[in-house]
């Protein structure tokens, strides 16, 4: 039919309703100190699969890895959609996230090992992952936030950084971007 949407575009259209209903429920029931923290909010799914099939391209492509090889972590992972979204391009999936009205629906969907209940600012162990993502968790203190994962993760670490707060990594040296338009860069050395 003429004028009729992808089916991409359905099937994403679809699955934000879901994260909505999801959504709501959590904003509803957290005990996040929203003057310093968001409740739950979904990112725009669509940029979400674009990151991810970059992300996915670039670990098999480029640097000639199984997606199961490396360990994703979602920072503040609220109900665990981006989650979902990265175990399907095989990527194996952690999530840090303190909000237990977010953890309870996320243990619905993943293991409890899978999920780690911390405030992402005094977590240590960001070195552990490959692959790190977060959507701008705070309303204060975020680039504060950003400067310390950045120098955290390890060289070689993949880092998707939504709505970041500071431009700095621009120019920071020990980042390459992966992609001209979307939050995608590699940490390249310490």
């Amino acid at each position: 039919m003429e004028n009729e949407p992808p089916t991409t575009d359905i099937l994403l259209g679809v699955i934000n309703r879901f994260i909505g209903l999801f959504s709501r429920q959590i904003q509803h029931h957290t005990k996040n100190e929203t003057t310093r923290e968001y409740p739950f909010v979904a990112m725009d799914t669509r940029q979400v699969f674009q990151e991810l099939l970059l992300v996915a391209d670039y670990v098999e492509n480029t640097l000639k890895k199984e997606p199961s090889s490396l360990k994703f972590l979602d920072i503040g992972c609220g109900f665990g959609n981006v989650l979902l979204f990265a175990e399907q391009f095989g990527f194996n999936v952690y999530g840090l996230e303190k909000d237990e009205a977010s953890l309870k629906i996320a243990r619905e969907f993943f293991e409890e090992y899978q999920l780690i209940k911390e405030d992402l600012r005094t977590y240590k162990g960001y070195k552990e992952f490959d692959i790190v993502y977060y959507f701008c968790p705070l309303t204060e203190g975020e680039r504060e936030f950003e400067r310390y994962l950045e120098d955290e993760i390890t060289p070689g670490t993949i880092l998707i950084a939504n709505y970041k707060r500071s431009k700095e990594i621009f120019e920071d040296r020990r980042f390459k971007r992966l992609s001209s338009s979307l939050p995608v860069w590699q940490k390249i050395s310490q």
